[in-house]
């Protein structure tokens, strides 16, 4: 267990090293380049622009797998972050990349709905998820993705998780 006054730097470096295991356990976000800028337990997931990401070069845009697959991504990561939240804050798991038995298992899709409001130009995006519900079995999120404007969306999604069972 962690104790109550532990030192600011353990308890950041106990997040940001978690965060950063999830984040490279997947090779298809560290491929996709996407990363996460963690405030407390509030997450925004990040895909720097990249050439490889443009779907049609004639506007160009980024390409409408590439930013459901940001969505989902975005999605699974928040659940997973708040699933495993209470247990890392007291220092009884830590994850690392490197030992995958030590890794959470992540939610699986079960539905996952896109709205494409507009092209996705060739900059950097930023994501946010919004848990609607979570339970043992089910959860539901919510996420909306921008570029430059945070009230300007781009996309935003809707999915249905299985959640991960103990055992």
């Amino acid at each position: 267990m962690s104790p109550r006054n532990e030192p600011l730097d353990a308890i950041k470096s106990r997040r940001n090293n978690t965060l950063n295991a999830l984040v490279t356990s997947v090779p298809y976000i560290r491929w996709l380049g996407i990363g996460f800028d963690r405030r407390g337990d509030e997450l925004t997931a990040v895909l720097p622009f990249d050439q490889k990401l443009i779907g049609n070069p004639m506007l160009p845009a980024i390409h409408g797998g590439v930013t459901a697959a940001f969505l989902e991504v975005t999605a699974i990561v928040e659940l997973t972050w708040t699933a495993i939240w209470e247990d890392m804050e007291q220092g009884r798991i830590a994850p690392d990349a490197a030992v995958p038995e030590s890794m959470p298992r992540l939610p699986k899709t079960i539905d996952f709905t896109v709205d494409y409001l507009r092209s996705g130009l060739p900059r950097d995006a930023y994501a946010r998820a919004r848990v609607v519900r979570s339970g043992r079995r089910y959860a539901s999120v919510h996420v909306e993705a921008w570029q430059d404007q945070r009230q300007k969306l781009f996309a935003q999604a809707t999915g249905h998780f299985l959640m991960p069972q103990d055992g």
